[in-house]
């Protein structure tokens, strides 16, 4: 795939993820509170480890590339 299309699909990509974002804020409430996500916080300091939520993602972005970016 050339640099130009790739460039296009991405800037769709955060355009649309930008849209969401803009008109349904609560969409990604899911995001880092999943079984499995590391959440430590203490007095001075937050740890965050959003392991579930991040394999979720994976798998989701694998799919559509495979979907769209299949020869």
């Amino acid at each position: 795939m050339k640099m130009p299309k790739i460039l296009i699909l991405l800037g769709l990509g955060l355009l649309s993820l930008g849209l969401i974002l803009s008109f349904f804020p609560n969409s990604l409430y899911w995001f880092g509170r999943l079984p499995g996500d590391i959440r430590i916080e203490e007095d001075n300091h937050f740890i965050f480890f959003p392991i579930t939520s991040l394999i979720i993602i994976s798998i989701i972005l694998s799919l559509l590339f495979n979907l769209f970016l299949r020869k």
